[in-house]
């Protein structure tokens, strides 16, 4: 059996990766178009950074997982294509800031028309919205020749950055749609599910028809949001009744009904999925006439981009009502920990807030390129006349980002930053000095002691 994927990012390589891995019989194939991005994975300073990641690319890369930007090749030799290029948030036209921008599945469903010589099953891997699979059916049967046959089958994404490589191991679910009612349906369904059978045990295997895999992923994923947003909204309400928050989500997580997971309060949730995926879900509902439906789930994400300005607007009128010209240490800019993904991270708002009211930011992050920060915050690293930018430093040490600053950020959980030297850290900060954690992982106490001025979330 032959697979290729089409698209070599946070999802394709690392799925990819994993099955070339588990499944040496199988020749797998990752294309992209993106020439420095395959040049990437082909080396060894691969594109996603995820712990573990690079011992399951070593081990199969040059047996039988190879990455290349030979689209056209790799479409025709498949067997199974997975999809697994990006869907952003429209930007433009009916359902901009809602919609998902579906124009790269199109390209990639004619792609697969065009170069195909014979029946192919195509998975949709993308984090999509509901009826995806119908659009690609279609543009697949608009297409199609004689000889040539298409199943069309749904396999989202459960992985979580950070962890992919322990959620790709030992998966709880793995979830595959497609149509079930007819045989061509059940039987590529039952090729996809003896490929995961080489490692995943049978009882975790889902199927369903394609609706219900595609509008499972955005629900799993609007949950997981919801209880985030909804421990954030908390609290607030905890700072100002000297609660902590970390207390209230341990005392409620006990409750065997509600659990513990996903109840950690924060300067907010970022990544690749929620807001898309919660955006999509909005969109879904007022397409079909749900609006109380829809602003529901619109909460989630008013209450996340509300925790992350409090948390800004906390930075700006704790130091005297301005930061102009003040220099504020940001350590973190990943969207959290063990990943270099700042799609939709905390940071980037944080740091856009900060420089609009003229604060200087020495900014420290572990992974994240000081080109992909200077990106995401929309500065440039120089000015017209080759200058550097005045009001952002990219500190590849964290002791020097917190050199004469006069407050301290945490905005991503990276276990170093617990271990840092804070009596030293204290010594070179202008005082008072002050910490405000973003994701309440240091010793607030012990900070106190050292002479921190501290603010914690929910505190």
């Amino acid at each position: 059996m032959k697979i290729c994927c089409l698209g070599a990012g946070y999802v394709g390589g690392p799925t990819m990766a994993m099955i070339a891995y588990k499944c040496p019989d199988i020749t797998v194939t990752v294309a992209d178009i993106n020439e420095a991005r395959i040049n990437a994975w082909n080396s060894d300073e691969l594109p996603v950074f995820e712990p573990g990641l690079d011992d399951v690319v070593s081990a199969a890369r040059g047996r039988n997982l190879f990455f290349t930007t030979d689209k056209n090749k790799a479409i025709k030799e498949a067997d199974i294509i997975f999809v697994s290029v990006g869907t952003p948030t429209k930007t433009y036209g009916s359902g901009a800031g809602k919609a998902a921008d579906l124009k790269y599945i199109e390209l990639c469903a004619r792609d697969i028309a065009e170069f195909s010589e014979g029946p192919k099953i195509v998975v949709e891997k993308s984090t999509l919205p509901v009826r995806t699979a119908e659009g690609l059916k279609t543009v697949l049967k608009a297409n199609s020749r004689p000889g040539l046959e298409f199943q069309v089958l749904s396999n989202p994404e459960f992985l979580a950055e950070g962890t992919a490589i322990d959620d790709l191991n030992d998966p709880d679910r793995v979830l595959i749609g497609g149509e079930e009612e007819t045989e061509a349906g059940r039987k590529a369904i039952a090729t996809l599910v003896d490929v995961y059978a080489n490692w995943v045990p049978r009882e975790r295997i889902l199927t369903t028809n394609l609706w219900s895999s595609e509008l499972s992923k955005l629900v799993a994923n609007a949950f997981l949001a919801q209880r985030i947003s909804s421990i954030n909204s908390i609290s607030a309400l905890c700072e100002r009744t000297e609660a902590n928050v970390d207390q209230v989500a341990y005392a409620i997580g006990q409750d065997s009904r509600i659990g513990p997971k996903f109840l950690k309060a924060s300067v907010g949730f970022g990544g690749s999925c929620f807001q898309k995926d919660i955006l999509n879900l909005v969109y879904l509902c007022e397409h079909f006439g749900l609006p109380d439906v829809a602003a529901y789930w619109e909460q989630v994400i008013i209450m996340n981009d509300w925790q992350k300005r409090r948390f800004s607007q906390k930075i700006v009128n704790t130091l005297f009502n301005t930061v102009n010209g003040k220099r504020i240490a940001m350590l973190g800019f990943a969207f959290k920990k063990d990943t270099n993904d700042t799609r939709e991270t905390a940071a980037m708002y944080v740091g856009r807030d900060l420089l609009d009211e003229q604060a200087v930011l020495a900014i420290h992050d572990p992974k994240v390129s000081p080109d992909q920060i200077f990106y995401d915050l929309k500065e440039k690293p120089t000015d017209a006349e080759g200058k550097p930018n005045k009001q952002i430093e990219i500190c590849e040490d964290p002791y020097v980002a917190t050199q004469k600053a006069h407050g301290l950020a945490i905005l991503t959980e990276w276990d170093s930053f617990k271990d840092l030297d804070f009596e030293k850290i204290y010594e070179n900060m202008y005082k008072p000095a002050f910490v405000f954690d973003g994701r309440n992982i240091l010793d607030h106490e012990k900070l106190r002691k050292i002479g921190f001025e501290v603010f914690a979330i929910g505190r």
